[in-house]
């Protein structure tokens, strides 16, 4: 049996991040390893720069995701109005200028960004090997007390209340799923979905592109995932 961290993710607002294409910004249904790697990185008080200690993370990372509370899925429209000398602060932690010619501030900057607004996801991952640093116990701890403030997402979608929810010892990703409480107010049947080999291979199969390599800070690589009804502990081992 295998210890797996159980997690419950809800707020206002949240943002699994998809694909994007040019200003269009869509969500998935689920948190992708590298979300959930960079949430567990920021709580640690890691550096955005430190792309071995990411990588490594992510590498170990295993999880599987249940939708208990949908939620409503919303659109932001934005737009802004740039020019020349405007100067922003970066991820990095450095301003960052503006370039280009004048041409270049003759319209507005249009955007589209999706959210899943009032969802409730649980979340069952474990680390392998587990006895590597950072371990479990030291992720529940840096959740519960993190190095920096946390989001879901984007920076705007805080945490409603804890991340942790408790401990699960299981064969599989899934089988501690099962395990795992619903939300409150949960749907009457929530959706499951678990990676290839984290569960049993029933229900729709769909392709998650949502590692990234990140040295070079672009996403890399598909895996097989399944979604279908939340399986039972029985089943899902």
């Amino acid at each position: 049996m295998k210890q797996h961290l159980l997690l419950r993710l809800e707020a206002p607002l949240m943002a699994f991040g998809a694909v994007a294409v040019d200003a269009h910004g869509p969500v998935d249904d689920i948190p992708a390893p590298s979300l959930l790697t960079g949430l567990i990185a920021n709580a640690l008080g890691w550096n955005r720069t430190e792309a071995a200690r990411h990588q490594r993370l992510q590498d170990r990372l295993r999880h599987a995701v249940r939708r208990d509370r949908e939620g409503e899925r919303v659109p932001d429209f934005q737009t802004a109005e740039l020019r020349h000398d405007d100067r922003g602060w970066t991820t990095f932690g450095a301003p960052e200028g503006r370039a280009g010619g004048a041409g270049t501030y003759a319209g507005k900057h249009i955007r589209r960004r999706w959210y899943d607004a009032d969802a409730a996801v649980t979340i069952a991952l474990r680390l392998e090997p587990a006895e590597e640093p950072p371990m479990l116990a030291e992720i529940a701890a840096a959740l519960d007390r993190p190095a920096r403030p946390l989001f879901l997402g984007r920076k705007p979608c805080l945490p409603a209340g804890r991340l942790v929810i408790g401990f699960a010892e299981a064969d599989s990703c899934a089988a501690a799923l099962a395990a795992a409480p619903l939300a409150e107010n949960a749907d009457a049947a929530p959706r499951t979905f678990w990676p290839a080999g984290e569960g049993p291979a029933i229900g729709a199969r769909r392709r998650l592109s949502g590692r990234r390599a990140w040295r070079v800070n672009v996403h890399a690589g598909e895996e097989v995932w399944w979604e279908g009804p939340a399986p039972t502990a029985h089943a899902a081992s």
